[in-house]
């Protein structure tokens, strides 16, 4: 089971955003690109591990510290008597090895390897210093299918595209008992987590610049109301009013954490929704409102 859910890094969802309504810096274009490509392998990844319905406990997206190392574990997957710890790759075309180097086009890369020990000696450190004797295992799990690597090693820990399905295959039919302590490490694990790296880059924007209006969740062009309905002009995709608002009241809030969330915010934010009426109505209905008047504004529910 999926203790963690799968959800999208909340970098990704700026950088997506921003994407939309803005010319990304080239470095930014960049990275946006690159987290987007690495969530979709992760999600082809943890399709796979559902689908083999394993008696697991699976987290995802941990970012970990220890001894004061900052670590980032894609997934983690724990078993009966080991914790196994996967690194997702979604490297696409040709590369190679040379003398212990990885190569694409003759262009040095960082070594996934490497990476993957330093993880899993963190992880084995970490582990120990919440009392569990689990036996760590880590994987470099390569998902693009138009991926090949030359010169590869004869080294076990590395999962390509076409021996995936029978290494959880094999994994599925290693007995697996969970009990308390298993889910007792998967919670603490869970409060460990960091939720801002130290190496994060910060990006700025000011609202006065970004383009205003209602983004398409398929194709990321912007829609337009007709009617009852948001519709995108570029790909047909349809959106009701209320989900819409709602979904751009998250995005608003998203980008602009330090800004209230009031009916006039919101209404220059969508921009095609003309009837501040509809978005009142919405937001008295769905958050919690705080204040009177002009100073009127609104805030997430808090969940008991």
């Amino acid at each position: 089971m999926f203790y963690k859910l799968l959800c999208e890094p909340a970098d990704l969802s700026l950088l997506k955003s921003l994407n939309s309504r803005m010319n990304l810096p080239l470095k930014e274009k960049q990275n946006f690109l690159n987290l987007k490509k690495g969530y979709e392998g992760e999600q082809l990844f943890a399709s796979m591990l559902e689908n083999q319905s394993g008696n697991w406990i699976v987290l995802h997206d941990l970012l970990l510290e220890c001894s004061n190392n900052q670590f980032q574990i894609d997934f983690l997957l724990l078993s009966q008597k080991t914790v196994y710890l996967f690194e997702v790759k979604t490297f696409e075309g040709d590369y190679y090895i040379e003398n212990d180097n990885w190569y694409i086009a003759s262009t040095e890369i960082k070594d996934p390897l490497l990476q993957l020990k330093r993880s899993k000696s963190l992880l084995r450190r970490l582990l120990q210093e919440l009392g569990s004797t689990l036996v760590v295992e880590a994987y470099l799990v390569f998902v693009n299918p138009e991926f090949t690597l030359y010169q590869a090693p004869r080294n076990q820990s590395i999962i390509f595209p076409t021996q995936l399905n029978r290494f959880l295959q094999k994994l599925k039919l290693i007995p697996c008992t969970l009990n308390q302590k298993h889910t007792a490490l998967a919670e603490k694990l869970v409060e460990r987590r960091l939720h801002k790296s130290q190496y994060e880059r910060v990006l700025t924007y000011e609202y006065d610049h970004l383009e205003k209006g209602i983004v398409c969740t398929s194709c990321e062009a912007f829609m337009s109301l007709e009617g009852n309905e948001i519709i995108c002009g570029s790909c047909g995709c349809k959106e009701d009013v209320d989900s819409a608002i709602i979904r751009n009241v998250s995005e608003f809030n998203l980008l602009f954490p330090d800004m209230r969330i009031t009916t006039n915010h919101i209404q220059d934010w969508c921009q095609v929704i003309p009837s501040k009426k509809t978005i009142r109505r919405v937001l008295m209905r769905d958050f919690v409102r705080l204040g009177h008047g002009k100073s009127s504004h609104f805030v997430y529910a808090i969940k008991k």
